[in-house]
């Protein structure tokens, strides 16, 4: 979501405070068409809370926009190159790999199933992320929009293990050392945790976020499209419980367009009945501590 200046920074504030290996992941969609019908359906359905809230729905700029990966980007990265380039929605076009491997870095694609895994193995990247249907966020899926495809953490782990050669990295639902533990013994080289690290001290999660975070509603989540467009898990809230978590919306990235004022409203009241609260099956494992504190708590028992 940051346009290339901002990434600089962001890059030139890690390089200053580092000197480890880190990783920089991409979004891969294809950027849409906009579809005016989809669009005045998906205003509509929001038309009795615009009325609630007072805002006018022709006020609204249509297309909020998440670019994808490109050859701009990737000529900021040679500057940087960072030891690990990650992407979301499969891969960037066959160029633009090339270029990123060339630069030395390393590339991790996620991977909701096991055919996707198979076939980014064929592309000759270095690492699979086998995400789970309990991670929180954004599906990574692209083969397929088929929901009903997408499985649990423990039971996609070892079947995409046992059908690549790459190391296979963990990811969706594990919230504490047990569960590290765990997915290392099923054969993960790694394991890649979000949820448990939303109320770190460094975390720029917003406050509305972490109160519901530390809710005891946040133990209900679902796969909803109502605030980008693409299947992804939030903590149910008013919006996706009176609307239904899946919907008629404008496509990735779209939708985010229609419902970010209602978002806005919401927030300045404190509330988070249209934002998107993003996060995992597993919120037990959030703590207000530091990362570092984090971290090691969640390799104790390896």
């Amino acid at each position: 979501m940051l346009n290339l200046e901002q990434m600089r920074q962001e890059l030139n504030a890690i390089r200053d405070a580092t000197d480890q290996a880190y990783n920089v992941n991409f979004f891969c969609h294809t950027p849409p068409q906009a579809d005016a019908n989809r669009e005045a359906g998906w205003r509509a359905e929001l038309a009795p809370y615009y009325a609630e809230h007072g805002i006018e729905a022709d006020s609204i700029a249509p297309g909020t926009r998440r670019e994808p990966f490109s050859a701009a980007a990737l000529d900021l990265l040679e500057e940087f190159k960072p030891a690990v380039v990650s992407f979301h929605f499969g891969l960037p076009a066959a160029e633009l790999l090339v270029g990123v491997k060339s630069m030395g870095s390393k590339v991790f694609c996620s991977a909701t199933t096991v055919a996707e895994a198979v076939w980014l193995e064929a592309q000759g990247i270095d690492a699979i992320i086998a995400q789970g249907v309990e991670a929180g966020g954004h599906r990574g899926m692209f083969l397929s929009d088929d929901i009903t495809s997408q499985v649990g953490t423990f039971a996609l782990l070892p079947q995409i293990v046992q059908a690549v050669k790459l190391p296979v990295i963990a990811a969706g639902g594990i919230a504490d050392a047990a569960g590290v533990a765990a997915a290392i013994g099923l054969g993960a080289a790694a394991v890649q945790i979000g949820t448990a690290y939303l109320l770190c001290d460094e975390a720029t999660t917003s406050a509305v976020h972490r109160a519901a975070l530390q809710d005891p509603t946040a133990v209900h989540t679902a796969l909803t499209n109502r605030f980008s467009g693409r299947p992804a898990r939030s903590i149910v809230n008013r919006v996706m419980r009176e609307l239904g978590p899946m919907g008629e919306v404008s496509p990735f990235p779209l939708a985010a367009s229609a419902i970010g004022p209602l978002r806005s409203a919401a927030e300045s009241q404190g509330l988070g009945d249209f934002s998107p609260l993003w996060a995992g099956q597993n919120a037990s494992g959030c703590r207000a501590i530091p990362a570092a504190q984090m971290t090691r708590a969640l390799a104790a028992k390896l």
